[in-house]
């Protein structure tokens, strides 16, 4: 079956990361959520239950792994502390920089681990967060503190592979130099009735009541020129970015209906927009569905991501592979589609 990297899975949600790199023959070896929910949806799906919060994991639990996968959740960072530090001459490391952040976390375990590779995700809005400062302090971390060959940060929309707009960036870097590419995503044919049931239960349908609301609120903000409303979704186009919000309403992505109100997507239904597979198992509420689905990742964008490292991890260390440690950090540039895409 040929190279079959190891990998853990931080923040693992319910397993959409996992899901991807077993695609490209990874094996899983620790996973790690602190949601109950998402606990029991993954333990249902693949037969063990993560270990909690991972500020209280000490790496020594940790078995050694080729790949470190996690899609960190965004916090503010504070540059105060390393500022004061600077000014008095004082060496500092990342520990000072991202103290008190979840990336920390991932920081640390890289830092004690030393996996071959790792593989980070998060929103777009990550590369603009507080003037650049939070995306250049995780990479000075991972490349000048860690010492990794990281690789410039790109952006992918998950229409090349569901029918959905959903951007995310995703962070690779390797111990030592790889000849790594982003792959180059081709335009995806499924639209997004493709993703629909024929027969849904009327529960999904939205009331009168909420959907008159839905509609006020939206003639609202368009008579203030602002473009807050709902999305009523064409059945031959894509869909908005599902959200963990999605619970509340579904207003986000709202699925047309004749001679009735609109409603929202059931849980299967997230499942494919995400694309997850049929089999994947559903155990818990539908509030509690939309909320994993809505926070996790598009399986088979992770997969190619994923095929493209372990290939990567395959050939032999190259000296001469661009990476940003090569870089001044405050020259990099955003990776967007247009330039991954050719």
């Amino acid at each position: 079956m040929g190279y079959q990297p190891t990998f853990a899975d931080l923040f693992c949600g319910i397993g959409g990361m996992r899901l991807g790199f077993e695609e490209a023959g990874g094996r899983c070896v620790f996973s790690s959520d602190w949601d109950k929910h998402a606990q029991i949806t993954y333990s249902t799906n693949f037969g063990e239950i993560p270990f909690g919060n991972i500020r209280e994991i000490n790496s020594e639990i940790i078995p050694t792994h080729d790949i470190l996968v996690a899609g960190f959740p965004c916090q503010p960072f504070s540059i105060s502390g390393v500022s004061k530090k600077n000014s008095l001459g004082r060496a500092h490391g990342f520990l000072d920089k991202t103290q008190g952040t979840l990336f920390f976390e991932v920081a640390r375990i890289i830092d004690q681990k030393r996996p071959s590779a790792f593989l980070l995700e998060n929103v777009k809005h990550l590369m603009r967060h507080d003037q650049k400062r939070t995306i250049t302090t995780i990479l000075e971390t991972l490349s000048g503190d860690l010492g990794y060959h990281v690789y410039e940060p790109a952006v992918f929309d998950a229409r090349y592979f569901v029918p959905q707009h959903r951007e995310r960036v995703f962070i690779v870097g390797f111990r030592e130099p790889r000849i790594f590419q982003w792959p180059k995503l081709r335009q995806n044919r499924r639209v997004f009735k493709n993703i629909l049931d024929k027969k849904v239960s009327d529960k999904y349908t939205l009331t009168d009541h909420l959907w008159r609301y839905l509609q006020d609120y939206a003639a609202k903000h368009k008579a203030a020129g602002n473009g807050f409303g709902f999305g009523l979704t064409d059945p031959n186009g894509i869909a908005r970015t599902l959200s963990a919000r999605y619970y509340k309403d579904g207003s986000e992505i709202l699925v047309p209906q004749p001679r009735k109100n609109p409603r929202r997507l059931t849980p299967r239904e997230c499942a494919r927009l995400m694309g997850f597979p049929e089999n994947f198992k559903i155990p818990v509420s539908d509030t509690q569905s939309y909320k994993q689905f809505g926070n996790s990742v598009v399986v088979p964008l992770i997969a190619r991501i994923a095929k493209q490292m372990v290939r990567a991890l395959e050939s032999p260390v190259e000296k001469d592979s661009f990476s940003l440690t090569s870089l001044v950090r405050s020259q990099y540039e955003l990776v967007t589609l247009q330039q991954v895409h050719g």
